[in-house]
């Protein structure tokens, strides 16, 4: 079983908080990473789990043992039974497990129940800093998902094919999303064309025949079903006109390749959208190994209207990053001096390229490297 990283920062959370709530996609491994901790499981999707913690509740209630509830917004009335659990003892922490599978039913139940009392940890599908063995091109390719290719490589594409047809006929309607599947595939293709694109809801809509407010609804669901994400665009006073439309991107390139019919590595290599695919898949193994280590921050990109631009821009609090992402093995100098031109307007602590380069090179807060060595360094800096 591959060790997720996640694990540690999982169990300081169990020390500090009753309850610690685990979201992330389906097939991402929620389910076995809460198993190897080692508690009392309950799968609130199927009904003899529900009757059972139903009839066990009172010894649920006193168990030392961790309680692992699978799929907790299947059931909502298991919510006011945990607030009450937790503030009869307050003091005891590592109680509870939750795991979900989509973000917006499950947190308006924590909000509503277990504010306070309660860690939100996100599990994404393997990145490649889990996989050292895999070649970072396989990774990039076949994304992240145990089953789909990240330790099956075989059943790329077919398995992301499926998975998204399943997402569209059961799970994103019985999560809520009141478009006919068709539509749902429909809007994952144009999803994909548009991927590491500035939204533009209207021209969708229009494609479609719905509003761009139907539009924007359907997305909200998609990134609360963790399928894609919505950089939102950096401000700052600059002096200078910003796009102000976020960036779409698919969150696992795997799916995005699926769809866009990419069959393997070299058919990937061969397309004309190969550097936009590679500036996503950056993105999101830097955003994943920050999560794995705990580190807060908020992400944005920044564009003005006279083509500067950063791909990734980390806000901290206490310091900036600016991280360029560009497919190249061989970068140019004038590749960091434009980066930095940029990262001079919002004073960035960090100005970081990431290429496909085998020199790393940093000195004075700037970096030249490839994907796997900056991976390496985002608990330490």
């Amino acid at each position: 079983m591959v060790q997720r990283k996640v694990a540690g920062l999982i169990r300081r959370r169990l020390r500090q908080y009753p309850a610690v709530a685990l979201v992330g996609p389906r097939q991402a491994g929620k389910t076995t990473l809460a198993r190897s901790l080692r508690g009392t499981y309950f799968d609130l999707e199927q009904a003899s789990d529900r009757l059972r913690l139903d009839l066990q509740w009172g010894s649920v209630q006193t168990s030392r043992s961790l309680i692992i509830l699978d799929e907790a917004q299947t059931w909502p009335e298991v919510f006011p039974r945990l607030r009450g659990a937790i503030d009869a003892d307050r003091a005891r922490t590592g109680r509870f497990l939750i795991l979900g599978s989509v973000s917006p039913s499950l947190m308006v139940q924590v909000s509503e129940s277990l504010a306070g009392r309660l860690s939100l940890v996100e599990l994404t599908p393997l990145l490649a800093n889990e996989l050292p063995r895999a070649p970072l091109i396989r990774v990039w390719c076949r994304g992240g998902y145990p089953e789909g290719g990240a330790l099956r490589p075989g059943r790329f594409p077919q398995w992301q094919l499926d998975y998204l047809d399943l997402l569209a006929q059961r799970d994103l309607p019985a999560w809520g999303l009141p478009a006919k599947p068709q539509v749902t595939l429909r809007l994952l293709k144009m999803l994909a064309v548009a991927h590491a694109h500035p939204w533009n809801a209207s021209q969708v809509g229009q494609s479609l025949g719905l509003s761009y407010h139907t539009v924007n609804s359907y997305l909200d669901f998609l990134v609360g079903a963790f399928l894609i994400r919505r950089l939102p665009p950096y401000h700052a006073h600059l002096g200078k006109r910003l796009v102000k439309s976020p960036k779409i991107y698919w969150r696992d390139t795997g799916l995005l390749h699926a769809v866009l019919n990419v069959v393997d590595e070299g058919d990937l290599l061969g397309k004309p959208w190969v550097g936009l695919s590679w500036e996503g898949f950056v993105i999101e193994q830097v955003l994943g190994a920050l999560q794995q280590a705990g580190r807060q921050c908020e992400a944005f990109f920044l564009r003005t209207s006279d083509q500067h631009e950063i791909d990734l821009v980390l806000d901290f609090g206490r310091s900036v990053w600016a991280v360029e992402v560009k497919l190249t093995t061989a970068p140019d100098p004038q590749d960091l001096a434009r980066l930095n031109r940029t990262a001079d307007l919002i004073k960035a602590d960090r100005r970081i390229l990431v290429t496909q380069t085998t020199e790393n090179i940093a000195h004075t807060g700037q970096v030249s490297c490839n994907l796997p060595w900056l991976l390496a360094r985002t608990r330490e800096w």
